[in-house]
């Protein structure tokens, strides 16, 4: 594996680390034609991805994949046993299977939730793949395994976050959270709660007090008699 090409990999996984909040074991969902590639060019999935991906990694695919080599006949019939040696997740069509490309792109729906990657040579649906924001794709070319770079939609919506026009939806719920935290949620009626602050002492009872002051020409009545008993003693 090449150090330039393993570098180009790690920068590209750290752009979907920390903008899309992949994590191990990555989830990487691969279709028939990645399988067959793989198989024609002697590219062993399971110990080559994990290194490539610097990353524990669960190889899986799709009953309709599978169902799609079985009816390709001898033809995919190695790709169908590699398919089969992966997990498989469930998919919304249990009763009426559709084509691979079809149920992948199904599973990337909404946002993409479970962080899957696609691994497919199919150039159609790679293109439908890169229509998506935050979804990383995989293919085969001359003989190694590619991670391709983040498509204009990623990289747009990564701006759009940067700029604070966008919120993701992982956020919304803990914004939410720490508007309640200060009291600036509205209520019923359209009036703010605001949080109650511990207030400090009133300023008024800090002030100093101030002596009390004779009225100009009187004098207290006590240093009057001592006036009248000197007087008197004369």
């Amino acid at each position: 594996m090449g150090v330039t090409r393993q570098k180009h990999a790690k920068k590209i996984m750290g752009f979907y680390k920390h903008n899309f909040q992949f994590r191990e074991p990555f989830q990487v969902l691969l279709d028939g034609t990645f399988c067959q590639a793989a198989l024609r060019n002697k590219i062993q999935i399971r110990e080559q991805l994990p290194g490539y991906l610097d990353g524990a990694v669960q190889l899986c695919t799709t009953r309709c994949v599978i169902k799609e080599l079985e009816s390709l006949g001898k033809a995919l019939y190695g790709a169908k046993l590699i398919a089969q040696r992966f997990q498989v997740r469930n998919c919304s069509h249990h009763k009426n299977p559709v084509s691979g490309s079809t149920c992948l792109l199904s599973m990337i729906e909404d946002g993409n939730p479970h962080h899957f990657f696609i691994a497919t040579q199919d150039q159609d649906l790679s293109n439908k793949v890169k229509r998506k924001p935050g979804i990383p794709l995989l293919f085969i070319i001359q003989n190694t395994m590619v991670l391709d770079k983040p498509s204009p939609k990623s990289l747009a919506f990564v701006q759009k976050l940067q700029t604070n026009q966008l919120v993701p939806e992982y956020q919304k719920q803990s914004i939410v959270e720490l508007k309640e935290k200060e009291g600036l949620v509205k209520q019923e009626g359209g009036k703010r709660r605001k949080r109650k602050r511990a207030g400090g002492p009133n300023p008024l009872s800090c002030l100093k007090k101030k002596k009390k002051k004779t009225q100009e020409g009187q004098e207290p009545s006590a240093q009057k008699k001592k006036r009248r008993k000197r007087k008197r003693n004369r």
